[in-house]
């Protein structure tokens, strides 16, 4: 149960820590071979910008596990503490209906992508997977979304 429990506390954190990690590696690899060895290959290049596109879509779910995406705090300062946690459950649920969109199109694209068989210049990886970024970096933000209704309902429940 630890494993699980350890895994769901910080997923986000170790895959961003992991690709970030990559991404600047790449980055000085490409940066030294271009001045100093005159002689840059230009995947480095092309693999660093699509983790940074992986990144933003993973750190949208980190921002809402930790509570941390844009608001307007306010009306919340002015509201009770029941009626915060009711805006906060409808806005959790409102959010979670644009991510279902952004993933139902976002999927869409990945696999006409990849039925085309369109490949990255450099990598020559296919397309699809890096459009698939989007389906699933917010499948995992509609996972700590529930998890955060979740947690205001049993607040709100313990305002009673």
């Amino acid at each position: 149960m630890g494993l699980l429990k350890k895994i769901d506390e910080h997923f986000e954190e170790y895959l961003l820590s992991a690709i970030l990690s990559t991404a600047v590696v790449l980055i000085a690899v490409q940066v030294f071979m271009r001045y100093v060895l005159e002689a840059s290959p230009s995947w480095t290049e092309e693999l660093a910008r699509y983790l940074f596109i992986w990144m933003v879509y993973i750190g949208i779910s980190y921002g809402v596990k930790k509570q941390r995406h844009i608001k307007v705090d306010v009306i919340m300062l002015i509201l009770s503490e029941r009626a915060k946690k009711s805006i906060i459950i409808i806005s959790n649920f409102l959010f979670i209906i644009f991510c279902l969109v952004i993933i139902q199109q976002g999927t869409a694209v990945a696999i006409k992508l990849l039925s085309f068989g369109q490949t990255s210049p450099a990598l020559s990886i296919p397309m699809g997977y890096v459009y698939l970024a989007s389906p699933i970096g917010l499948s995992l933000s509609i996972i700590r979304l529930i998890q955060n209704i979740i947690l205001q309902i049993r607040e709100l429940w313990a305002l009673d």
